[in-house]
C-alpha cells in the first residue's frame, strides 16, 4: 500500500460505501488514483450483480407514494433475497426513491423506469446493480403501478412493508377511501363487480362447481339451483361490492359505497412476493452450506 494515505482511503469509502480492505485494494491497483479506483470498482460491481441475477428474490418492500391533493397515488415491489436486507438503510431509500419516481414520473414499462435518473445522476438500473455489488443480494424491481384520477380520488394503504393497495374513487371522502384500501389489503377481492368476472373463470368455477353437486346425487334441476346458488356465493366472495366490510360485517361494500354516494373505479393490491417460486431452504442454510464447504 506504498504511496496510498489514510485520506485517501477514508475518501473512497465515503464515496463508494465500500468496505476498507476493498477500497485500498482498489486504490493499489490505480496507483492512488480515486476516479480510476471507483471506475474499476463500479465495472466489477455490476460483474457481481450480473452473477446475482438468477438468484430468488422474494423478500424486500412495498412501497406507496402519493401526491399531496390525493388525484395520483404509486405502489411499487421491490425485492431481495432476505428479510436483513430488507431493513438496509441503503436498500429501504432505493425503494422509497422508486416510489417517489413512479409517482412524478409516471413510466410507461419497466424499461422506462430503468432508464430514469434518480437523484444521484445515474439511472435506476444502473444504482440498482450499484447496489446488489455493496450489499450482495439480488435486487429486482417487480412490478408497479401509477393510478390518476383527474375527478375523482385515488387512496392508498400500507400495511406494514408487506402488503400496499391504491384505490380510485368517486365520491366520498378521503377516510371513506382509506376504509376501502384498508378493506381490500385485509379481504383480497378479485375483481370490483361481478361483470368484470371474465367469461373463462365463471365457465371453470360453474364446472367445478356442477361436479361437487352431482356428488350429492340429487336430480338435475336441483343440482343446477345448487350450482346457481354456490356460484353467487362466489361472486360475493371474490366480488369487492359483494363482500361484507372489515369493520362492520353486517353492512357490504355496495351498501357502504350507496350511503356515501360513491363509486369504486378501480382497486389493484400488492403483497410482498405474492407468485414467486421460492426455494427449498433458506438463505441462512445457503452461507452455513458455503461456510462448510470453504
Amino acid at each position: 500500500m506504498a504511496g496510498i494515505t489514510a485520506s485517501q482511503v477514508k475518501e473512497l469509502r465515503e464515496r463508494t460505501g465500500a468496505g476498507m480492505m476493498e477500497c485500498k485494494r482498489a486504490l493499489v491497483d490505480s496507483d492512488g488514483d480515486i476516479d480510476i479506483a471507483i471506475e474499476n470498482m463500479r465495472k466489477a460491481g455490476l460483474a457481481k450483480a450480473d452473477k446475482k441475477a438468477g438468484r430468488v428474490a422474494a423478500e424486500g418492500l412495498i412501497v406507496v407514494a402519493s401526491t399531496e391533493d390525493g388525484h395520483a397515488a404509486a405502489v411499487v415491489e421491490v425485492n431481495c433475497e432476505t428479510d436483513f436486507v430488507a431493513k438496509n438503510e441503503d436498500f429501504r431509500h432505493f425503494a422509497d426513491e422508486l416510489g417517489q419516481l413512479v409517482l412524478e414520473e409516471s413510466p410507461a414499462d419497466s424499461e422506462t423506469l430503468l432508464a430514469l435518473s434518480l437523484a444521484s445522476g445515474d439511472n435506476v438500473e444502473q444504482s440498482r446493480r450499484e447496489l446488489i455489488a455493496k450489499i450482495g443480494e439480488n435486487i429486482s424491481i417487480r412490478r408497479f403501478v401509477r393510478f390518476q384520477s383527474d375527478d375523482g380520488r385515488v387512496s392508498s394503504y400500507r400495511h406494514g412493508t408487506r402488503i400496499g393497495v391504491l384505490v380510485e374513487m368517486k365520491g366520498g371522502d378521503e377516510d371513506l377511501g382509506r376504509d376501502i384500501a384498508m378493506h381490500v389489503a385485509a379481504s383480497r377481492p378479485d375483481y370490483v363487480r361481478p361483470d368484470e368476472v371474465p367469461a373463462e373463470v365463471l365457465a371453470k368455477e360453474r364446472e367445478i362447481l356442477g361436479a361437487q353437486a352431482k356428488e350429492s346425487g340429487k336430480p338435475d334441476n336441483i343440482v343446477e339451483k345448487m350450482v346457481e346458488g354456490r356460484l353467487h356465493k362466489y361472486l360475493r366472495e371474490t366480488t369487492l361490492l359483494g363482500q361484507p366490510f372489515v369493520k362492520n360485517p353486517d353492512q357490504d361494500i355496495e351498501s357502504l359505497l350507496k350511503s356515501a354516494d360513491a363509486q369504486v373505479i378501480r382497486f389493484t393490491r400488492f403483497e410482498l412476493g405474492e407468485g414467486i417460486e421460492r426455494k427449498s431452504g433458506d438463505f441462512a442454510e445457503e452461507v452455513m452450506a458455503q461456510v462448510r464447504g470453504g
